[in-house]
């Protein structure tokens, strides 16, 4: 079952807010009045009669209670940052999985919670980001990949598993064989715009040799880190649907700019404590 948390941390902001105001304009008058009623019927008045007359109904004092703080989860998961995890192994060897990141959420724009609509323009998506975005097909899945091509970009990427950006080859060099590897997978260290990371290729695994794509205006072509692992903008279910719709990522979608590890945690059920040696910035 999928929860739509922003739509949910809304709607709780909402309703606090809605029960604190009834209080400041109307629950709240009515016991200021009926206490001076009580003082003014009494010489000496009662403690505890003086602390039933203003207590707050249960209902009140707990929306009271958690707005303030709602409020502020809501304006930094929002605005500011919100937290994931990586749950699978496209992004190896730049993320592993059960790393928890941080993603920037104003890098490229400010967008208004549950209806996503971008009303500050700050920044766009540039070459070599690791980006955060919903899935074009199933926009309640997020997805995290790097920014490989740019609106009006030509991307193509050849059998022998080189990657072109408006036909020129993207600078990689040999970095290592990875150890322990189902067949040979080889590190290379690539440089995509200011960005230089690991990727890592797979040599028992094939690609469509000649596939070539023209990236649409307001969208993004994204790919994997781990190349040969990855389903990215390369790759689409039915040739029927227009790759602007499945394969490239629309702006609407962009959820903001993954910029740091703050915490890995491998075990699905938990049953290990969580490390912090992969603590750092996101290349």
């Amino acid at each position: 079952m999928s929860f739509n948390f922003p739509l949910i941390l809304v709607i709780a902001v909402a309703v606090c807010g809605v029960l604190a105001l009834i209080d400041l304009l109307l629950l709240a008058p009515r016991r200021r009045v009926a206490i001076a009623a009580y003082e003014g019927q009494v010489g000496q008045p009662d403690e505890l009669v003086l602390q039933r007359l203003n207590k707050e109904p249960l209902l009140v004092e707990y929306g009271k209670s958690f707005f303030p703080v709602l409020a502020i989860v809501l304006v930094l998961r929002s605005f500011l940052l919100e937290p994931f995890q990586i749950p699978s192994g496209s992004m190896k060897p730049t993320l592993e999985v059960g790393d928890f990141i941080l993603v920037n959420k104003f890098a490229y724009g400010i967008r208004l919670p549950v209806v996503d609509t971008k009303v500050v323009e700050v920044g766009d998506p540039q070459r070599g980001d690791v980006m955060v975005f919903r899935y074009p097909s199933n926009p309640s899945i997020n997805y995290i990949k790097r920014v490989v091509g740019l609106p009006g970009d030509k991307i193509s990427y050849s059998a022998d598993k080189r990657l072109l950006v408006n036909g020129k080859s993207v600078a990689e060099e040999f970095f290592g064989e990875e150890p322990g590897s189902l067949g040979r997978t080889l590190v290379y260290r690539e440089k995509l715009g200011e960005a230089e990371h690991l990727i890592r290729k797979q040599l028992h695994r094939n690609v469509r040799p000649g596939d070539e794509w023209v990236v649409p205006q307001g969208h993004y072509f994204m790919m994997g880190d781990n190349r040969d692992d990855s389903n990215d903008s390369r790759y689409w279910q039915d040739a029927n649907i227009p790759m602007e719709e499945w394969g490239m990522v629309p702006d609407r979608n962009i959820v903001g700019k993954a910029f740091a590890v703050w915490m890995s945690w491998p075990d699905p059920k938990l049953r290990s404590l969580p490390n912090f040696s992969r603590v750092g910035l996101i290349r």
